[in-house]
């Protein structure tokens, strides 16, 4: 199995190098890790249209106190939201599970009390749901990418393949595409045996229900899906089938020096947030 060297050498900036008041998953917080030159983990899902963008919930209530499903919703009508700041909403689920929707607006802390004085902080700036092909332009290839196709009820894994692919069609950088649905893995490996494709795991209670608990803890489909590359929640870490594992092994989503110098042993590259590594 030959691993791309970026899966390994090059860390990845959770959702953009994002914090305080500079949102996740926004074209700011991925210029702030290109000009660190940080490799970018980021979320992609349909719109009610079909458009690719760039989001990690289903739905809208976190980002942007919308309650609508981003699947109910056309490109056009989420181009007219704007995504809140870090500081004044819930924090981030990482899991496949769905977040429980906040009684009330988090005026608080930041998230995580370990943030470092390297971690990203910027004045405030309107920020908004990108479409994927904006989000390629802005990139244009100069740090790698971590692609991750969010599980999307009633997507198939060929259609949401097939997009993916269409809209990669050009694109000169590097990148990797992952998972937690291991059957948009392998679609996606089937249009391009040279691009490392992987599932993403955890043994988290309560991330999932029935089997696909049992397959994003234990991986039984990776026969099939044959991946490149396996990204694990650091909490379940070591584990011996990622131990075992011949491909590149992540874990995500490690937050500070503390937890990087707890892990690292276990993996060949980390996802982060919180703090610069």
């Amino acid at each position: 199995m030959n691993i791309e060297p970026f899966l390994k050498t090059n860390p990845f900036a959770h959702r953009g190098l994002h914090g305080g008041t500079m949102p996740e998953n926004s074209l700011s917080a991925f210029r702030a890790a290109v000009e660190k030159g940080y490799g970018i983990e980021t979320d992609i899902r349909f719109t009610k249209d079909k458009k690719i963008v760039v989001f990690h919930d289903d739905d809208l209530l976190r980002m942007t106190g919308d309650k609508r499903q981003v699947s109910d919703c056309t490109y056009e009508e989420l181009a007219t939201l704007t995504l809140l700041p870090e500081t004044s909403r819930h924090p981030a689920p990482d899991s496949p599970r769905h977040p429980e929707p906040p009684s009330c607006p988090d005026l608080g802390s930041p998230r995580h009390p370990e943030r470092s004085e390297g971690s990203p902080q910027t004045e405030f700036e309107p920020a908004h749901i990108p479409l994927f092909s904006d989000f390629l332009e802005e990139i244009g290839g100069r740090v790698p990418l971590l692609i991750e196709i969010k599980n999307m009820a009633g997507v198939k894994a060929g259609e949401i393949a097939g997009a993916l692919s269409e809209a990669m069609r050009g694109y000169r950088g590097e990148y990797a595409v992952q998972s937690f649905n291991p059957l948009y893995v392998h679609a996606y490996k089937k249009l391009h045996r040279d691009i490392m494709c992987g599932v993403l795991g955890t043994a988290e209670q309560g991330a999932a229900k029935g089997f696909q608990a049992f397959a994003i803890k234990h991986l039984p489909l990776n026969f099939y899906t044959k991946p490149d590359f396996i990204s694990y929640r650091k909490e379940d870490l070591p584990r011996k089938k990622i131990a075992r594992f011949k491909g590149a092994r992540l874990a995500w989503v490690v937050r500070s020096p503390s937890e990087e110098s707890r892990f690292r042993p276990f993996v060949d590259n980390i996802i982060f947030e919180d703090y610069l590594p």
